[in-house]
């Protein structure tokens, strides 16, 4: 099939990369993302609203020929879906499609990581918010071993993944402390741990600006202990700031969405694991895409094509303003962040 022109959308930014969950289940109740309080035990676990393997199929085809180049396959937490590997083998032949990723809380990775690997998939970003076995246990909702997640990194690193990213939510007064006893742990390993900021993704995880930590405090106190010195990003559009040990010993990052918003060079779409997409991480309404891949890949390019050229998101640079405020916003469970 002919490749389709490129959408820009209403601030100019191309479609590049495309976040999907697989599916809305987690074996986790992190509290900034899917509460326990808030979310039932059996959340996602029905099937049949799932996009089946064939629509993502079809559905990654179209983004590609829309000038999608990076997907990353989210959740939920993607390693709970059956047959992964399976998915992960038929996209890694799709023509045009660079990169594919996956981000997971890593309960599961030792089992799987193989399998993914030989099945094409070339990078992980593991969720790990604290290597204290304690507070892990309470900020995954007394769901998860930090021993067990450490298992999958290493069984990641024996399958060939070489270059891990390791993902922190940091929160004030829940793990500030933990900040530097992980770079510790991941320095000169050849994995990149990244800090993001505590965000107003969703309605249910009671974000206050007070409970977040800036990622200049971090870098601050980081650099106070091993010395840093910025690094250029590797592409356009990259949402963490990079920067380098002096000493050589790799590099960090941070994703600083609320200090330092990136919407100008946004260029991700997300799309939740019944079809619907959402264009941007603080989007209130998901636009159905189920209903239109029943119509075939020429049909869902041109619909995408269209919804994207509407597109005019840029939540964190108005956080806090009446135009932004008070609307609901997409629980981050349902979009894998």
């Amino acid at each position: 099939m002919n490749a389709a022109v490129p959408p820009r959308d209403r601030l100019g930014r191309p479609l590049h990369d495309l976040r999907l969950s697989v599916i809305d289940a987690c074996n986790f109740r992190c509290g900034y993302c899917m509460p326990a309080d808030r979310v039932p035990e059996d959340y996602g676990t029905d099937a049949s609203q799932r996009l089946s393997f064939d629509e993502i199929d079809t559905l990654v085809r179209a983004f590609v020929r829309l000038g999608m180049r990076k997907l990353r396959l989210t959740g939920g937490e993607p390693l709970l879906r059956k047959r992964l590997p399976e998915l992960v083998r038929r996209l890694a032949v799709i023509p045009g499609l660079d990169d594919i990723a996956l981000t997971t809380n890593g309960m599961l990775l030792a089992s799987q990581a193989q399998a993914l690997h030989d099945a094409g998939l070339r990078r992980i970003t593991v969720s790990l918010d604290a290597l204290d076995p304690d507070i892990f246990a309470e900020m995954s909702g007394r769901r998860g071993q930090v021993g067990t997640v450490l298992a999958g990194i290493d069984a990641a690193m024996a399958a060939g993944f070489a270059r891990l990213k390791i993902n922190a939510v940091v929160q004030r007064g829940l793990n500030e402390d933990q900040v530097l006893p992980l770079v510790e742990r991941f320095r000169g390993t050849g994995h990149v741990v990244r800090f993001i900021e505590f965000m107003d993704v969703g309605d249910s995880n009671d974000w206050r600006q007070d409970r977040m930590v800036p990622s200049s405090v971090l870098r601050d106190r980081i650099a106070a202990r091993w010395p840093l010195h910025p690094l250029q990003a590797d592409y356009r559009g990259e949402v963490a700031e990079r920067y380098g040990f002096d000493d050589g010993g790799g590099e960090v990052g941070f994703v600083s969405s609320v200090s330092t918003p990136f919407c100008g060079d946004c260029h991700r779409a997300r799309v939740s694991a019944d079809g619907r997409l959402f264009t941007c991480l603080f989007a209130g309404e998901g636009a159905d895409l189920r209903s239109v891949l029943a119509h075939g890949e020429d049909a869902l390019v041109a619909h995408v094509a269209q919804l994207w050229a509407a597109r005019g998101d840029r939540y964190s640079e108005l956080r806090g303003s009446p135009e932004v405020r008070d609307r609901r916003r997409v629980e981050m469970y349902l979009i894998g962040g």
